[in-house]
C-alpha cells in the first residue's frame, strides 16, 4: 500500500487523506496542514470512526468543522457509516452528540 500510514487499514488511509483536506475557513488550511486529524480508526467494515482537534478550545465553526468532516470522509468508496468526535472543544460533548445522532 504506497503512500499509506504505517498501520492504518487501506480504508482508513483513504479516510484519512480525504478529511485532510477539509480546510478551516478561519485560517484557509487544511485539516492535514494543521495536524487536527486525531484518529482515523475502521471499527468494522466500512464503519469508520473520526477524531479531530479543532484549532481553538473555542473554535466558534467546530460543528461545521465535524460537519465537513463526516461529510468528506462518507464520500469516501467503501464508507457507509461515520462516526466523528471533537476533542478539546469547550462544547465537545454537544457537538459529538448532534453530529452523530442518526438520521
Amino acid at each position: 500500500m504506497k503512500g499509506c500510514v504505517k498501520g492504518l487499514t487501506e480504508l482508513e488511509d483513504k479516510v484519512r487523506e480525504a478529511v485532510g483536506k477539509v480546510v478551516d475557513p478561519e485560517t484557509g488550511l487544511s485539516f492535514a496542514e494543521m495536524h487536527m486529524v486525531k484518529e482515523v480508526k475502521e471499527e468494522q467494515p466500512g464503519v469508520v470512526k473520526v477524531e479531530f482537534i479543532p484549532s481553538s478550545p473555542f473554535c466558534p465553526i467546530a460543528f461545521k468543522l465535524a460537519i465537513d468532516v463526516k461529510e468528506a470522509a462518507k464520500k469516501v468508496g467503501g464508507v457507509k457509516k461515520v462516526s466523528v468526535y471533537c476533542s478539546g472543544h469547550m462544547m465537545e460533548q454537544q457537538i459529538n452528540e448532534m453530529v452523530n445522532k442518526e438520521q
